[in-house]
């Protein structure tokens, strides 16, 4: 509904919001949609495994992100609509997540939802993992809105962040802790950086105490370096109790299955001359049948391994560059938060393919809008 009113809207003589970011995004997309239709038709010329019910749903789902982010690029203003849509993306997932965790425990029930996965936490997604990309975005997504809303917006922000990252570690989702634990000293390091080369706080108590840090950071990494040897192996403790199954066999079997998994699409795209088998997967099922002996093909569980088996390796560079440039863009607005996200992105998609979720299009196509406003104004840039 809301693509058919946007494009009514456009179509109306609103005119492109933010053309650059349009440029960005369809540039993308044609160039992806022509590699995959290489791809598809060197797979007819090939005995391969094709499902045309996969096929078909990889074609109507890149369509459906395509056209999202195009809409989310055309159509919404970084100084009003766009800020708009988040504030109405926030709220609605607050509810969502309360609704959710009452499920969850017992408060209300729905007959057709059942919110657990075993011990992991799922909601009404059809997956733990499916939930987690869907906090891994709206966590740092949430910290943007706290960063560039003052009074009760900011306090709202921050319940959904704080939230929105005690779901995601309900999913035992061994990816969204990894994606987490490198995000926050990664932000951290780039809001020093916010603090010490920003006009505005060069006389604030912000850059004397980043540039205190900046200077005591050496010396106390290195005084900390004997503890850090001698609780190492509590350290790993830790770690492998975080993640789901406490790192037990249940963890190894699945780090097993995706290494075969990874290697498979590897050869694969290399077999496809790197230049892709078009949309749909490609590999073998490990377990060589489906419970009615027919052969189905399985995806790698990797979006740049997955890319390469479909668009080879145009598709990976397509894919690389738009991430690289979205994540560039952020860094020189200083949008710190929103550059977080799409490295938490990057991480997610190191063991799940993430490009047909629409949440994750409407994150890169928000970094591209605002990274590419370039305009003088703080308020402006930061999208508040």
């Amino acid at each position: 509904m809301w693509l058919g009113l946007a494009s009514l809207h456009l179509l109306a003589g609103s005119g492109v919001r933010n053309p650059r970011a349009l440029l960005w995004i369809g540039t993308f997309w044609v160039c992806f949609i022509f590699i995959q239709s290489v791809g598809a038709f060197l797979a007819l010329l090939r005995p391969e495994i094709v499902d045309p019910e996969l096929v078909a749903h990889d074609i109507f789902a890149y369509l459906l992100v395509a056209a999202v982010s195009c809409m989310v690029a055309a159509t919404l203003r970084p100084e009003g609509t766009l800020r708009q849509t988040l504030w109405f993306l926030i709220g609605f997932w607050i509810i969502a997540v309360a609704i959710q965790l009452a499920l969850g425990w017992g408060y209300i029930s729905i007959s057709s939802v059942d919110p657990w996965y075993w011990d992991r936490f799922r909601g009404w997604s059809e997956n733990p993992n499916q939930l987690a990309i869907y906090c891994a975005v709206l966590t740092p997504l949430s910290l943007h809105m706290v960063l560039s809303a003052q009074g009760f917006g900011r306090l709202v922000a921050a319940l959904s962040c704080a939230a929105t990252f005690f779901v995601g570690r309900l999913t035992k989702s061994d990816t969204f802790l990894i994606s987490m634990s490198l995000s926050i000293p990664l932000f951290a390091a780039l809001r020093l950086r916010s603090w010490l080369t920003s006009p505005e706080h060069r006389l604030s108590l912000r850059f004397a105490a980043a540039a205190l840090l900046v200077i005591a950071i050496t010396p106390l990494s290195l005084s900390l370096v004997p503890y850090g040897v001698a609780t190492a192996d509590d350290v790993e403790g830790l770690a492998a109790g975080m993640m789901k199954d406490h790192g037990g066999e249940a963890t190894k079997a699945t780090a097993n299955l995706r290494l075969s998994l990874w290697q498979d699409a590897w050869q694969a795209g290399l077999e496809s001359g790197s230049i892709g088998l078009g949309p749909g997967p490609h590999l073998e099922k490990p377990s060589g049948i489906t419970d009615k002996g027919v052969a189905l093909p399985v995806e790698a569980h990797s979006t740049l391994l997955d890319v390469f088996t479909q668009g080879g390796l145009l598709g990976v560079l397509a894919v690389v560059s738009l991430f690289a440039a979205t994540l560039a863009l952020l860094l020189r607005a200083r949008l710190d938060a929103l550059a977080v996200l799409i490295v938490a992105l990057a991480i997610f998609s190191i063991s799940h393919f993430i490009l047909r979720h629409p949440t994750v299009w409407f994150a890169v196509a928000l970094g591209l809008v605002l990274g590419s406003d370039r305009r003088p104004s703080l308020h402006a840039r930061i999208g508040s």
